[in-house]
Protein backbone atom coordinates (compact mmCIF):
# COMPACT_ATOMS: atom_id res chain seq x y z
CA UNK A 1 0.00 0.00 0.00
CA UNK A 2 1.05 3.40 -1.10
CA UNK A 3 2.31 6.12 1.71
CA UNK A 4 -0.75 8.60 -0.07
CA UNK A 5 -3.32 5.88 0.49
CA UNK A 6 -2.04 5.51 4.13
CA UNK A 7 -2.27 8.90 4.52
CA UNK A 8 -5.37 9.27 2.57
CA UNK A 9 -6.92 6.78 4.64
CA UNK A 10 -5.72 8.05 7.90
CA UNK A 11 -7.28 11.36 7.26
CA UNK A 12 -10.38 9.85 6.45
CA UNK A 13 -10.52 7.99 10.18
CA UNK A 14 -9.45 11.10 11.51
CA UNK A 15 -11.85 12.98 10.24
CA UNK A 16 -14.97 10.05 11.01
CA UNK A 17 -13.87 10.15 14.46
CA UNK A 18 -14.10 14.12 14.92
CA UNK A 19 -17.49 14.13 12.98
CA UNK A 20 -18.59 10.51 15.25
CA UNK A 21 -18.21 12.41 18.65
CA UNK A 22 -19.02 15.97 17.60
CA UNK A 23 -16.08 17.68 17.81
CA UNK A 24 -16.11 18.40 13.82
CA UNK A 25 -14.44 22.08 13.58
CA UNK A 26 -17.41 22.90 11.66
CA UNK A 27 -19.30 21.58 14.38
CA UNK A 28 -22.21 24.66 15.94
CA UNK A 29 -21.37 25.78 19.55
CA UNK A 30 -23.66 27.48 21.53
CA UNK A 31 -23.07 30.26 23.59
CA UNK A 32 -24.46 30.78 27.21
CA UNK A 33 -24.00 34.15 28.91
CA UNK A 34 -24.66 34.82 32.30
CA UNK A 35 -27.65 37.44 32.76
CA UNK A 36 -26.25 38.73 36.50
CA UNK A 37 -25.32 42.49 36.44
CA UNK A 38 -22.04 41.32 37.86
CA UNK A 39 -20.97 39.17 35.03
CA UNK A 40 -22.09 41.48 32.31
CA UNK A 41 -18.78 42.38 30.22
CA UNK A 42 -16.75 39.43 31.72
CA UNK A 43 -14.59 37.99 28.50
CA UNK A 44 -16.09 34.83 28.70
CA UNK A 45 -19.08 32.88 28.37
CA UNK A 46 -20.29 30.31 30.93
CA UNK A 47 -20.69 27.75 29.29
CA UNK A 48 -20.25 26.54 25.56
CA UNK A 49 -22.56 23.30 24.14
CA UNK A 50 -20.28 21.46 21.26
CA UNK A 51 -22.54 18.93 19.69
CA UNK A 52 -23.51 16.81 22.50
CA UNK A 53 -21.33 18.09 25.05
CA UNK A 54 -21.78 21.07 27.09
CA UNK A 55 -18.54 23.10 28.73
CA UNK A 56 -19.20 24.97 31.64
CA UNK A 57 -16.94 27.43 33.05
CA UNK A 58 -15.46 28.08 36.59
CA UNK A 59 -18.74 28.80 39.27
CA UNK A 60 -18.12 30.88 42.32
CA UNK A 61 -21.15 31.07 44.12
CA UNK A 62 -21.78 34.99 44.65
CA UNK A 63 -24.13 37.20 45.11
CA UNK A 64 -25.80 38.40 41.53
CA UNK A 65 -26.27 41.93 43.07
CA UNK A 66 -22.97 42.57 44.46
CA UNK A 67 -20.87 39.69 42.74
CA UNK A 68 -19.22 38.89 45.99
CA UNK A 69 -19.33 35.56 48.04
CA UNK A 70 -21.25 35.98 51.00
CA UNK A 71 -19.58 35.33 54.14
CA UNK A 72 -21.84 32.49 54.95
CA UNK A 73 -20.33 29.36 53.31
CA UNK A 74 -23.65 27.26 53.03
CA UNK A 75 -25.12 30.23 51.31
CA UNK A 76 -22.11 30.56 49.20
CA UNK A 77 -22.56 26.68 47.93
CA UNK A 78 -26.19 27.06 47.16
CA UNK A 79 -26.08 30.14 45.08
CA UNK A 80 -22.53 28.14 43.31
CA UNK A 81 -24.83 25.17 42.67
CA UNK A 82 -27.83 27.23 41.75
CA UNK A 83 -25.70 29.32 39.16
CA UNK A 84 -23.93 26.23 38.05
CA UNK A 85 -27.62 24.24 37.30
CA UNK A 86 -29.20 27.33 36.07
CA UNK A 87 -26.78 28.34 33.42
CA UNK A 88 -26.58 24.14 32.23
CA UNK A 89 -30.63 24.39 31.66
CA UNK A 90 -29.77 27.65 29.40
CA UNK A 91 -29.39 24.50 26.86
CA UNK A 92 -31.94 21.77 28.36
CA UNK A 93 -28.72 19.79 30.55
CA UNK A 94 -28.73 19.03 34.01
CA UNK A 95 -26.86 18.42 36.83
CA UNK A 96 -27.17 14.74 35.93
CA UNK A 97 -25.63 14.79 32.53
CA UNK A 98 -22.57 16.10 34.35
CA UNK A 99 -19.50 13.93 33.75
CA UNK A 100 -16.45 15.49 35.16
CA UNK A 101 -15.87 18.18 37.52
CA UNK A 102 -13.09 20.31 38.54
CA UNK A 103 -13.54 21.56 42.04
CA UNK A 104 -10.73 24.77 43.32
CA UNK A 105 -11.31 25.23 47.63
CA UNK A 106 -9.32 27.97 49.04
CA UNK A 107 -9.40 25.73 52.48
CA UNK A 108 -9.18 22.06 52.42
CA UNK A 109 -10.79 22.32 55.41
CA UNK A 110 -14.17 23.02 53.92
CA UNK A 111 -13.84 19.73 52.35
CA UNK A 112 -16.85 18.17 54.19
CA UNK A 113 -19.19 20.98 53.71
CA UNK A 114 -18.86 20.89 49.60
CA UNK A 115 -18.94 17.46 50.11
CA UNK A 116 -22.52 16.97 51.80
CA UNK A 117 -23.67 19.98 49.83
CA UNK A 118 -22.51 18.38 46.63
CA UNK A 119 -23.87 14.84 47.12
CA UNK A 120 -27.52 16.67 48.11
CA UNK A 121 -26.95 17.97 44.02
CA UNK A 122 -27.07 14.18 42.67
CA UNK A 123 -28.93 10.78 43.00
CA UNK A 124 -26.98 7.65 43.47
CA UNK A 125 -24.31 8.55 40.17
CA UNK A 126 -22.01 11.70 40.68
CA UNK A 127 -19.59 12.63 37.99
CA UNK A 128 -15.91 12.10 38.42
CA UNK A 129 -14.76 14.79 40.34
CA UNK A 130 -11.21 16.90 41.14
CA UNK A 131 -10.70 18.48 44.59
CA UNK A 132 -7.69 20.80 44.60
CA UNK A 133 -6.61 23.74 47.08
CA UNK A 134 -5.53 26.84 45.85
CA UNK A 135 -4.28 29.89 47.52
CA UNK A 136 -6.91 32.04 46.50
CA UNK A 137 -10.13 32.87 44.10
CA UNK A 138 -11.30 35.83 42.52
CA UNK A 139 -14.44 37.99 44.44
CA UNK A 140 -13.50 36.34 48.15
CA UNK A 141 -14.98 32.78 46.81
CA UNK A 142 -14.21 29.75 49.01
CA UNK A 143 -14.99 27.57 45.91
CA UNK A 144 -14.79 27.65 42.49
CA UNK A 145 -16.25 24.62 39.88
CA UNK A 146 -15.80 23.64 36.44
CA UNK A 147 -17.44 21.14 34.24
CA UNK A 148 -18.30 18.75 31.60
CA UNK A 149 -21.32 17.11 30.69
CA UNK A 150 -22.86 15.23 28.30
CA UNK A 151 -26.20 15.18 26.86
CA UNK A 152 -27.60 11.21 28.62
CA UNK A 153 -29.62 9.19 26.37
CA UNK A 154 -33.57 8.55 27.50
Amino acid sequence: MSNSVKAFGATILVAGLAMQTGHAQTAARKYVYSKAPSSQGLPFSEAVLVGDTLYVAGHIGTDPKSGQAPADIDQELKLLFDGFRADMAEVNYGMDDLVSVRVYATDLALYAKFKTAYRAQFGKDVPARAFLGVASLLRGGHFEMEGVAVKARR
